[in-house]
């Protein structure tokens, strides 16, 4: 699949999270409801949500919010929601994510990002097999908002050929993208990660952003060979990590912070913390527990790195990563005066 024909994220992104149909707000170590209190306190001066979704029903459907196990999702989900949310949760900028392979979608969330206060960045598609990407691009920069393009994202996690980051004529459009001064954030299986870890041995120029952590086995535990995979993938200097969409790979009704702990400690050990960065994954988080307690779960997995580390987790690497400089700032200066 490629193009704007292809599969929307429900058939890709969010294809392996398990089929409980109730939310659920256990985050501890011993499965005891409740015992972790909102995340309220964070060590830097802003905090960065690197990885959301927002969606309009009333403009385009999500065709993938399909079942009874999916149906809290089926709405629209605004800027003015997602407020809320960060508001209470002490978060000061974030990072607006594409969810179906529409290339009507990116004009959209880039005029969403310029109205906001709260958006400092956002990762978009174009297709990538597609000879005019840096042409797609540049257009892209010049709208409304355009400014606020930081990275592009296909849901690779739906193509049925594992080396389809390899492709010739995708390795052009990801050669554009490195050209236009952009990230590239993957969203794929862990089968896929030796391709990923090729395509960015490959193009040392560009950086490689792992979304979910390539959605390893949480549910059933198994660990290999996605940490090995995962580990020569974070071994090379162009590639960053997301500590995001691990809930959503667990039980959604019985998870616990134990159950996540080894596949957040591989990330941690593989990238370390200076190329790790924080991403709620809201609102499909939800399905699982609310945005509060998703960033209270990845304090509470990040509990025994320094002050200055988890930092770099929950801002200072999503800062660097999509050069989001004084649009962070700003925000975070705005937010704290109303």
């Amino acid at each position: 699949m490629s193009g704007a024909g292809g599969a929307a994220a429900g058939e890709s992104e969010y294809a392996t999270m398990g089929a409980t149909e109730n939310a659920a707000e256990n985050v501890t170590e011993n499965a005891t409801v409740g015992a972790l209190p909102p995340a309220t306190a964070h060590d830097g001066l802003y905090v960065v949500d690197a990885h959301h979704h927002l969606w309009d029903l009333s403009v385009r459907d999500q065709d993938w919010i399909t079942g009874p196990a999916l149906a809290p999702l089926r709405r629209t989900f605004t800027e003015r929601d997602l407020s809320a949310e960060t508001a209470a949760a002490g978060v000061t900028a974030t990072v607006l994510v594409q969810t179906v392979t529409v290339a009507e979608e990116t004009p959209e969330m880039l005029a969403t990002a310029r109205d906001s206060d709260l958006i400092a960045g956002v990762v978009g598609w174009t297709d990538l097999t597609s000879p005019e990407t840096a042409a797609t691009l540049a257009t892209l920069r010049a709208l409304p908002g355009g400014r606020h393009l930081v990275g592009i994202r296909h849901q690779v996690q739906s193509e049925p050929d594992p080396a389809w980051l390899l492709r010739p004529d995708v390795r052009r459009g990801l050669t554009a993208v490195a050209d236009a001064g952009l990230v590239y954030d993957l969203v794929i299986l862990p089968h896929q990660l030796p391709a990923a870890t090729t395509a960015a041995r490959d193009l040392p120029e560009l950086t490689f952003v792992l979304d979910h952590a390539a959605k390893p086995h949480v549910a059933s535990g198994e660990l290999e060979p996605w940490a090995t995979d995962l580990r020569a993938f974070a071994a090379l200097p162009n590639t960053v990590g997301k500590l995001s969409g691990l809930h959503t790979e667990a039980d959604w009704n019985g998870w616990t912070v134990r159950d996540l702990r080894p596949y957040a400690d591989t990330l941690l050990d593989a990238f370390g913390p200076s190329r790790l960065m924080f991403g709620s994954d809201w609102p499909v988080c939800t399905l699982a527990v609310s945005y509060g307690r998703t960033l209270a779960t990845a304090e509470k997995l990040t509990e025994a790195l320094s002050p200055r580390e988890r930092a770099a987790v929950f801002g200072g690497t999503a800062v660097e990563t999509y050069r989001l400089g004084e649009r962070t700032a700003r925000r975070a200066g705005r937010r704290s005066v109303t």
